[in-house]
């Protein structure tokens, strides 16, 4: 679309209010169409008539600002009359708050010194077939806000009795519009309102509201008050081991609402930031406090859901909420790190070990195509990728493992979805990042030298480190040569000529070979099964299960090693222990978090110690999806789902039960249809239950039977005495109903 309208902005600097800009017109001739087209540097809310304008929050979203800009387009006929008024309030947001919050650089200042302003133009189509526009320029008008505060750190401050000053006429600036682009990503929206589930009194003396869920958006409330009342509310995510409220591991992040009351009864919330919590403290409230007056409203990507999972286990299920609690926590436009510290940015290495789990959780194409669209925008001319899209950290050395989600998530978008298209808007930043390895490795066949994130927060790692023990240059030529791997296929895909990828490819598997003929850390093991890089996988995972229970039975990886660990031993023959590790109640687990009430997932295995200490303040978040990766393996293997082809044209359902559940089920809406798979134990005998719209190969103790789309049920015998599976009774196809188990 081509803009005729100008850029405005206020011609001052109004600090940290939020702006609003406003136009009125008359129409004297009846409507047939009206629209709105409309985008801002900051974040806005749109009203016409004193109606708010559609449902996006937090819009245009957030984008390579620099190189791509989102606009909307509203239709706006039913609220048009004979006068009208259009507002549009504009806060800093993403593009002009002080990100990273955590680290001065000299682009962050420059960012925070950026103008809000916005680009508008209202259409209107008379019934008598003419037509006029109004687009922004000097004639729009703008002022301060009752918003008097805002930050998407600190928070938002608004004064309901403010008294605003006089409007003064917009001034013009001067801002790229070849950089704007239609909506691409999924809308932001309100999603879901939960209440508070209790008003706790802590020992300090504090008034609390937990809301029982960890959340990230915002809270509303209403509140009967006199003109000049005073609330003040923080937000937590836990409270420390006496009870009391805790948000020190918020770090410099105030995340705080504060509100000037009117007089008389009053319904808010903010508009222009966003929080992540669980818990609120009542700093000031000028009345009773009541429950009902009081919700957390969820705010994340438009996203669909698609995957279902349940079990026999409370605890497993409860670890099942979160990892998807995790996912909307920080699905937010861009896959954050989290919602609620400092920093809420999209950092690659996150975003590429949760990508499997992230698409079979939700329908994210479209988000993940939008952001993968920033990376393409924010790849540097050598190829390199930043440790965060859109780039907020300039100038960081890329690191493998992150870096290499230009690679992997575009392949497993497609993996999931079938849709090529993701593979050829991203095939030349894939091929560039590869290729950049290339160019800057001190030694051909692998990754050497560069600096990497190791394993990130292994929990092999030495005293004082961050990293695990695992080589970090072996985890990096495993990227490297995953990698590779990934751009033949991608280029197979599309008919292109990747013979120099594929001898790449063999290159780096030889050196890989050559320089690690042996593993020494659970990580090592797992990218080096995961990858295809083990010259014999079979000996490699019994090593792994050796080492495995070498360590008691429990985790000793990081951010790169736990997505692969469960695979790497159910893919050969370890299921039984790769289920021990998803069911180990003790730290370190994943249901250690559950036990100790975690409602989504955490960044540390011991975010609360089992002291009831914390693990930190100065990197400790409590809602961190990464090492919820562990739900594509219970997807996958668990409940034995996975494509047989690209878009699950066809699947393959191969479920591998557990004695110590009764009973698991999952279920994946796909492109195609859907797939369900459920096992339970019923004495010595084990029932699936497989029910698919697409043709599959069902494989139950290692027989494979080729299926067309229908229900099934198959059966197996356990022997108790060697707790071995295998098939004693043929396959019963059911047109009508299961039998109730």
């Amino acid at each position: 679309m081509e803009f005729t309208g100008k850029w405005i902005k206020s011609p001052q600097d109004h600090g940290h209010a939020a702006l609003e800009f406003q136009r009125e017109w008359k129409t004297k001739k009846k409507i047939l169409h009206a629209s709105l087209v409309i985008t801002a540097l900051g974040v806005y809310e749109a009203s016409i008539n004193g109606k708010r304008i559609g449902d996006y929050v937090l819009a245009p979203g957030w984008t390579a600002y620099e190189k791509r800009l989102q606009y909307q387009q509203y239709d706006i006929t039913p609220w048009i009359s004979a006068e009208n008024q259009l507002s549009v309030t504009v806060g800093k947001g993403w593009f002009s708050s002080r990100m990273p919050g955590f680290m001065d650089l000299p682009d962050k200042k420059e960012r925070m010194g950026r103008p809000n302003g916005i680009l508008a133009e209202i259409a209107l189509e008379y019934e008598d077939g003419s037509k006029e526009k109004i687009a922004t320029d000097e004639s729009w008008l703008c002022r301060e806000s009752a918003i008097r505060w805002n930050d998407l750190y600190d928070g938002e401050t608004y004064d309901a009795t403010y008294e605003p000053e006089e409007w003064q006429n917009a001034r013009a600036f001067s801002w790229p519009k070849d950089i704007l682009i239609p909506q691409e990503g999924e809308e932001i929206r309100e999603k879901e309102r939960i209440a508070v589930q209790e008003v706790l009194h802590t020992p300090a003396g504090e008034t609390v509201l937990d809301f029982g869920q960890e959340v990230t958006g915002y809270v509303e409330f209403t509140v009967d008050a006199c003109k000049g009342d005073r609330i003040r509310l923080l937000h937590g995510e836990v409270l420390d081991q006496e009870g009391n409220f805790y948000n020190a591991n918020y770090r410099s992040a105030k995340s705080e609402i504060n509100y000037i009351c009117k007089a008389g009864l009053q319904t808010w919330h903010p508009v222009v930031t966003f929080y992540g919590f669980r818990y609120i403290k009542l700093e000031e409230f000028p009345e009773e406090v009541r429950a009902d007056r009081f919700s957390a409203i969820a705010v994340y990507s438009d996203i669909r859901q698609t995957g279902y999972l349940s079990s026999s286990c409370q605890k497993l299920n409860q670890l099942f909420s979160n990892v998807f609690w995790g996912q909307k926590g920080n699905f937010l436009d861009v896959p954050t790190d989290c919602p609620q510290r400092d920093e809420r940015l999209g950092w690659t290495g996150d975003a590429q070990v949760f990508v499997k789990t992230a698409s079979y959780n939700y329908d994210v194409e479209r988000f993940f195509r939008k952001w993968l669209h920033d990376m393409a925008a924010d790849q540097q001319e050598n190829g390199a990728i930043g440790m965060v899209i859109p780039d907020y950290l300039r100038g960081a050395v890329p690191s493998a493992a992150w870096g290499d989600a230009v690679t992997i998530c575009p392949w497993q978008i497609y993996e999931t979805y079938g849709n090529r298209e993701v593979l050829q808007e991203q095939f030349p930043s894939m091929k560039k990042w590869v290729d950049y390895i290339t160019d800057t490795t001190t030694r051909p066949g692998c990754w050497c030298g560069g600096e990497h994130f190791g394993d990130w927060l292994g929990l092999d790692a030495p005293q004082g480190s961050y990293k695990g023990s695992s080589r970090e240059e072996l985890i990096a030529t495993a990227f490297y040569a995953y990698s590779a791997s990934l751009v033949v296929k991608a280029g197979e895909v599309l008919g292109e000529d990747v013979d120099e990828y594929r001898m790449l490819h063999k290159q780096i598997v030889k050196a890989f070979r050559e320089m690690y003929p042996q593993y020494h850390t659970q990580t090592e093991y797992a990218v080096a099964i995961q990858f295809e890089l083990a010259e014999d996988p079979q000996k490699a995972a019994d090593e792994l299960a050796e080492l495995v229970k070498k360590d008691g039975l429990q985790l000793r990886t990081g951010f790169v090693g736990t997505p692969y660990i469960l695979h790497s031993l159910s893919r050969y023959g370890h299921t039984e222990l790769a289920y021990s590790l998803l069911l180990r109640e003790e730290y370190p687990s994943w249901l250690y978090p559950v036990s100790k009430g975690a409602t989504t997932i955490w960044e540390h295995w011991d975010g609360i110690m089992e002291n009831g200490e914390f693990w930190s303040e100065d990197m400790n978040s409590f809602n961190h999806y990464s090492y919820g990766a562990v739900l594509d393996w219970v997807y996958e293997e668990a409940a034995g789902i996975r494509p047989a082809q690209p878009g699950f044209t066809k699947a393959r359902i191969a479920p591998k039960p557990d004695q110590r559940l009764d009973w698991l089920e999952g279920s994946l809406d796909t492109r195609n249809g859907r797939i369900s798979s459920r096992w339970i134990h019923t004495g010595n005998r084990i029932r699936y239950e497989i029910e698919t719209e697409v043709p599959a190969t069902v494989v139950i103790d290692g027989k494979e039977k080729e299926v067309d789309p229908g229900r099934y049920t198959f059966w197996s015998s356990v022997t108790e005495t060697s707790g071995l599976r295998f098939l004693e009774v043929q396959d019963e196809k059911e047109e009508d109903k299961y039998e109730t188990v």
